[in-house]
């Protein structure tokens, strides 16, 4: 490569530019020489991006086979020889191809990688791959710990900010091809012509980079700004609406992805609001966008209006049996886990359940119950445990990556200057990216190459960094939601413990979960109690409902568990509790360790920026702790042992403490400064 000084772009479309541009600005700096871009290949080595139907060289070489394994939106870099130099070559079927595959030959090069035979074929096994913004027309963000909205939606179309630019470099460089611009929570005004005008003027400045615009519909618009009497899916003068509506859409927004929808859940209006069912609602914007190309996304979140016996089981009765009712361009969008985002949830029983309906997932990279900006959650490792579980759905084999057609991330993107509100907080993002585009990757892989594309090749940086990363999601779950705990957070800004909370709506209270008494701690789903086991392929409803396969980190979610009673590690649930508590504890400051020995080798601002974050999040692992055992405690009875931290404060001062004061950054000063 380093004999590399030609760069061969045929085509000057807006796409192929920005491939060109990437590769110039990249090679330029990776390389630290000047790179000429020609039309034609000359006689010197080159570099050549291009498709068969833009550049000859492409056409030229023997590529077929490789390209239609590529597909649409794959690449094809090869080392080659061209008039007998060497040369490399990144060809795609279509220009976004290329501009992917130019991100990953310079993914390659940063990250030091070995060029030599250089033969690589790359094509994402999932179709959308999207980034999910809960983002509202006032700038604020729902669950957002960045910084306001990124879309400046007053000065729009007439100002665009030069991020909306940066944003979108950002999401191509790890193949993300779609954005939902507005909260799931959704607002009609979005639909409306002066909005449309704006989200056209986003539209315009993300299509060279391959990313979709899509919105969120809310299902009441025709009321609120259609001037209708009714939203009724069935009715005439409705559907009239919204395929009007979506033809204005497609005028302003040729290439508009589509709706997402939240529909009969937290209040939202809904089809259910008129005795209609979700795929009478899906279905009626599903045939106003189909003319277009475009697609509803439908999510399963969905609660009933009165309290359930298990929360976590009503998406499956809900959509299970609608199984063959929607729309072909429909697909129903599941969360990672039945409950909502938490620390570790079991897959979600939908997927495999539904073999008649397309379903993408769902996954929260802005960490609303995983420590939100202030702690470091590498999300990787829990979206894998994830992709890889096993249905069972068509027999052995049937993981959950090969049941989705798309996967959606809740943005932890906003204004702050780091995007993410952190600087680790963008290995979330990143991973998100990578994982999308092809979920065979390993945790370790996808943090080996984000530490030495932002921090450095050293391996004296590499090794702490990843070590960190690796540990850092299952060292929140240790302190926060230990052997299968779930929803467990403070009311509200689900910021701290709350294992106490009680009031109001009974499934959204801590004790609704965790059903801790004097017999013992844990929600009993096995056939004795809810039976949300049976909504699980027999295979894994046995392993589940069983204690002697229940696997322990997912016990206190499928099982009461008395607090004297032997796991199989052969300590008790009350001496295991402690156990996990603590590691989660002594993870956090292994991880301060780790970093502190880095000062000389990480520039000093995000040193000393992580240094800082790390500090807090020790000390809120101890906050987490000793509030989470005390509380245990008033009902186990039992002693902690000799050699146990001793909390340094009783129950009532953790369940009287707020936080966090400042919800834009949240931490807790109380917890910092507590002697």
């Amino acid at each position: 490569m380093s004999t590399t000084a030609q760069l061969v772009v045929a085509s000057d479309a807006a796409t192929m530019r920005a491939a060109r541009d990437e590769l110039v600005t990249g090679l330029r700096g990776l390389l630290g020489r000047n790179i000429r871009v020609a039309g034609a290949a000359s006689r010197d080595g080159a570099l050549v991006a291009g498709t068969p139907g833009n550049s000859p060289v492409v056409a030229a070489l023997p590529l077929g086979a490789e390209l239609r394994q590529a597909g649409p939106e794959g690449f094809v870099i090869r080392a080659v020889a061209i008039g007998g130099r060497r040369a490399i070559v990144v060809a795609a079927n279509r220009d976004i191809g290329v501009l992917y595959g130019a991100f990953q030959l310079l993914r390659l090069l940063q990250t030091e990688r070995p060029l030599a035979g250089l033969d690589l074929v790359s094509a994402p096994r999932l179709g959308l791959r999207l980034l999910d913004h809960w983002d509202n027309l006032n700038g604020t963000v729902e669950r957002g710990y960045a910084g306001a909205s990124l879309w400046e939606w007053a000065r729009l179309p007439d100002s665009i900010n030069p991020r909306y630019r940066d944003y979108a470099r950002a999401n191509a460089s790890i193949g993300i091809n779609g954005v939902v611009l507005t909260n799931v929570n959704a607002n009609a005004l979005i639909l409306t012509p002066a909005y449309l005008g704006k989200v056209a003027a986003l539209a315009r400045v993300f299509r060279p980079w391959g990313l979709k615009v899509y919105l969120t519909a809310r299902f009441s618009a025709p009321l609120e700004i259609g001037g209708l009497a009714t939203a009724d899916p069935l009715d005439s003068g409705v559907r009239a609406w919204w395929a009007a509506k979506a033809d204005e859409i497609y005028r302003a927004i040729p290439d508009f992805g589509g709706f997402l929808v939240k529909a009969n859940s937290e209040g939202q209006p809904g089809p259910q609001d008129y005795h209609r069912t979700h795929a009478d609602g899906a279905n009626l914007l599903a045939d106003a966008v189909a003319p277009h190309g475009g697609i509803v996304m439908w999510r399963a979140f969905v609660y009933s209006s009165a309290v359930p016996t298990d929360r976590v089981m009503q998406a499956g009765d809900e959509f299970v049996p609608l199984d063959g009712a929607f729309r072909s361009n429909v697909l129903i969008q599941v969360k990672n886990g039945p409950l909502d985002f938490q620390p570790r949830e079991p897959f979600h029983p939908l997927f495999g359940a539904m073999a008649r309906t397309p379903l993408m997932m769902e996954v929260q990279i802005t960490k609303e119950y995983l420590g939100q900006d202030s702690h470091l959650a590498f999300l990787a490792p829990l979206w894998e445990e994830v992709l890889r579980a096993d249905t069972y759905a068509h027999g052995p084999g049937s993981t959950v990556a090969k049941e989705i057609q798309g996967i959606a991330g809740v943005a932890n993107v906003g204004s702050d200057r780091d995007w993410t509100g952190s600087d680790l907080n963008q290995a979330n993002w990143y991973a998100f990216g990578r994982l999308a585009w092809d979920p065979t990757l390993s945790s370790a892989a996808i943090a080996d190459e984000w530490i030495r594309m932002t921090f450095s090749n050293d391996p004296r940086v590499v090794g702490p960094v990843q070590g960190m990363l690796l540990v850092s999601r299952e060292a929140v779950v240790n302190y926060m939601t230990p052997l299968g705990l779930a929803h467990q957070m403070a009311r509200g800004t689900h910021y701290g413990p709350g294992p106490w909370v009680t009031g109001g709506r009974a499934d959204q209270t801590s004790v609704y979960f965790n059903r801790a008494d004097s017999a013992g701690l844990g929600f009993d789903r096995t056939a004795t109690g809810s039976d949300a086991v049976r909504q699980y392929a027999l295979p894994v409803r046995n392993r589940f409902a069983s204690r002697d396969s229940v696997p322990d980190d997912l016990l206190l979610w499928f099982h009461h568990v008395g607090w004297s009673e032997r796991l199989r590690s052969g300590r008790t649930l009350w001496e295991e509790l402690l156990r996990h508590y603590q590691a989660g504890v002594d993870t956090g400051r292994s991880m301060q360790r780790s970093w502190d020995s880095l000062e000389r080798l990480v520039d000093a601002e995000r040193f000393h920026r992580v240094q800082a974050l790390l500090r807090v999040q020790e000390a809120e692992a101890r906050w987490w702790r000793d509030a989470s055992v005390l509380y245990w405690q008033s009902f186990s009875h039992l002693p902690l042992p000799p050699d146990y931290e001793v909390p340094r404060h009783p129950l009532d001062w953790y369940r009287q403490l707020r936080c966090p004061a400042d919800p834009r950054k949240p931490r807790c000063d109380a917890v910092m400064g507590a002697p």
